[in-house]
């Protein structure tokens, strides 16, 4: 019973910020998970088949839910929103909960991005009022600037494309990062080969169809790859540089002065303003606040900023909430324009749960904000 009131503060607390409770629905269509996430992803969720042969499953995710009922109900305009439940998903870990119960809120449809950042992150502090603890840490981070970045850098676009959409697995990023280093995946004795059967498929019917693909296609296709070649030297120097701006991490009212003397160290023709931040104290109340460029990669559709707060209760280090920024989730579940939000995703207060995976939180904006820009003058450019 102390738990349940416990959760029903922190609800009554995000309710006095002005967001109003609504149901979600327990079942979506698997389709939305899978074309989002992958085949791969269905090993963890809990489908089944209806009455009708559409494939079902329990929702793995409050925010999905969110979104789909969002673009199901076709809204338009600002709402603020707020919701609890249970979510269901396997884990590779034996030990984790199929079960996992989160608390969210959300801000759609308004474009006032860097209010609304302020606000999720504010009233996630708001609810901490309600939580026992002595210390903890508020990390804030920003996918945003890692893909302007890779951008900038003097790489193929394809291996640009790899590179962020692949940011969110670290292992498999890791080891794009030591082909690009030591230019393994690239063997020049098919390369050769390759450039032959070229120059013989130019003579050939540039309509004709091979694999679901004509001719054409497929020769532009190479034609890019002979034009646009990554040399192993060039490839090293990238991928140190990627991996020395993944190891930035300061008080956030440093946040700018040390991204921008990166850049300038590397010649990255990017600049960073210190506004560009919802938050510029290094403390508030408890908490100390600390800017890292490595967080954010737990979902794949984070796209801008993205926070956590950890506590610490009774000897404990708790992650007690996850937030951050996707712009694309609700235009990659069917909506013919992008629909700008911010949210925070948790466990609920009554239960919290150390692995930070279950403890999520987003948020979608419309456009990039004016105080982070191309500098005039020399630089690495894509």
């Amino acid at each position: 019973m102390k738990s349940k009131n416990l959760s029903n503060k922190i609800l009554g607390s995000v309710q006095s910020n002005g967001f109003k409770y609504i149901e979600l629905p327990s079942v979506i269509e698997t389709s939305h998970i899978v074309q989002r996430s992958g085949e791969s992803f269905r090993k963890f969720i809990f489908s089944f088949t209806d009455q009708t042969g559409n494939e079902l499953c329990l929702r793995p995710d409050l925010t999905i839910a969110s979104c789909l009922r969002y673009l199901k109900n076709n809204l338009k305009g600002k709402e603020k929103i707020f919701y609890s439940g249970q979510a269901y998903r396997k884990s590779q870990n034996k030990k984790d909960s199929i079960i996992r119960n989160q608390v969210g809120f959300e801000i759609i449809g308004s474009k006032d991005e860097k209010n609304d950042d302020k606000e999720i992150i504010n009233t996630s502090l708001k609810s901490l009022k309600k939580l026992k603890y002595s210390t903890g840490t508020l990390t804030i981070g920003n996918v945003e600037i890692f893909n302007l970045l890779i951008s900038k850098l003097d790489i193929p676009k394809r291996w640009k494309l790899r590179l962020t959409r692949h940011f969110w697995r670290e292992d498999y990023f890791s080891d794009l990062l030591k082909r690009l280093e030591t230019n393994s995946d690239v063997d020049p004795t098919i390369v050769e080969v390759d450039k032959r059967r070229y120059l013989k498929m130019l003579k050939d019917d540039q309509s004709s169809i091979v694999a679901g693909r004509t001719l054409k296609e497929i020769l532009e296709r190479f034609d890019k790859k002979i034009k646009d070649p990554r040399r192993a030297s060039k490839g090293s120097n990238t991928s140190k540089i990627i991996k020395d701006f993944l190891k930035i991490k300061c008080p956030i009212n440093k946040a700018a002065k040390e991204l921008n003397k990166f850049f300038k160290k590397n010649k990255i023709n990017l600049f960073v303003d210190q506004k560009y931040f919802p938050i510029s104290k290094n403390k508030i109340s408890k908490l100390n606040v600390v800017f890292s460029t490595a967080f954010g990669r737990q979902l794949e559709y984070y796209t801008g900023i993205v926070f956590k707060i950890d506590i610490k209760s009774k000897s404990k280090i708790i992650n007690c909430c996850n937030g951050g920024r996707y712009d694309k989730l609700i235009s990659d579940l069917g909506s013919k324009k992008q629909i700008p939000a911010v949210d925070r995703l948790g466990r609920r207060a009554s239960q919290p749960d150390p692995d930070q995976r279950r403890c999520r939180g987003h948020s979608r904006r419309a456009r990039q904000p004016a105080v982070i820009r191309q500098k005039r003058g020399d630089g690495q450019s894509g």
